[in-house]
């Protein structure tokens, strides 16, 4: 990375819908034949790059393309998806992925261009960036309960390149039972455990995260408990909703692809951020 940024965009899930992808990078300033990201940019994709649409392999490819031509300006995370390829699997799904691009989400895994979190800072505060989010739970436990997004995000990171741990804490997506409160950043689900973990506990930062909504963004309605839809907004215009409570907001942008690519979707961006940190402690 040459000079600061000014900006951080973040794409949601992508589901193997490279159009999508490529349409987004564009529309962000972006050169997806070349991987050139302006330099007052910096994009974080928040994992599931693959399975559900037609093109997994080449939103794998073209990721590759970023990565490299990206000059540090591309920060992937790691999603349940891409889980499913580089760590134990915790879930059946009917879809292979060729081999060469299974082989490249491990080769991101093991050599660390694929991450577990970024953090970064704006006017309205420290920002933590996971593929399903941080419960409160998790955070408590397992972290320690750093004060920081990027203490968390240090933390978080320090799990890159394992497969196995407490990173790949499932919840109840896999385990059909009660919502957990200490489910994982790769797991947990919005409406359900994320949102509702951070009830009795002051978040010590904002966050970001993909997976899973809290709206149904077929019928604009909300999914969840009385008080989770009393603290959610959505706007249907890009897919993005944001749940405020005490210490901060956390931001879904999970635009919920299918086999079909979503109608709309839209990175979230801030703009007049600090540095992005991604590298463990």
């Amino acid at each position: 990375m040459t000079s600061p940024p000014d900006r951080v965009a973040v794409i949601g899930d992508v589901g193997g819908h490279v159009a999508v992808l490529r349409a987004e990078l564009v529309r962000l300033g972006a050169d997806p034949d070349t991987g050139r990201i302006p330099e007052d940019l910096v994009i974080v994709q928040l994992g599931d790059l693959v399975h559900r649409g037609p093109d997994s392999a080449a939103v794998v490819d073209l990721v590759d393309v970023m990565l490299r031509g990206g000059q540090g300006r591309w920060v992937q995370l790691v999603g349940n998806h891409e889980a499913h390829h580089v760590a134990d699997r915790v879930f059946e799904w009917p879809e292979e992925l060729p081999a060469a691009a299974a082989d490249r989400l491990r080769a991101w895994w093991s050599d660390g261009s694929m991450v577990v979190a970024a953090a970064f800072r704006a006017p309205s505060g420290d920002f933590l960036v996971t593929h399903a989010g941080l419960t409160a739970g998790f955070w408590r436990s397992v972290l320690d309960t750093p004060v920081t997004a990027a203490q968390t995000a240090a933390r978080l990171n320090a799990w890159a390149g394992r497969t196995a741990g407490a990173l790949f804490r499932t919840g109840s997506m896999v385990n059909r039972k009660r919502p957990s409160i200490a489910a994982g950043p790769l797991w947990a689900e919005a409406g359900r455990e994320l949102v509702p973990s951070w009830f009795e506990t002051r978040m010590p930062f904002s966050q970001v995260h993909g997976h899973s909504s809290i709206v149904d963004w077929e019928t604009g309605e909300l999914r969840g408990s009385a008080a989770v839809i009393h603290i959610t907004s959505a706007d249907p215009q890009t897919r993005h909703e944001v749940s405020r409570l005490g210490g901060g907001a956390i931001i879904g942008v999970d635009p919920c692809h299918g086999q079909e690519a979503a109608p709309v979707s839209a990175a979230w961006v801030s703009d007049r951020i600090g540095a992005v940190v991604t590298r463990p402690a």
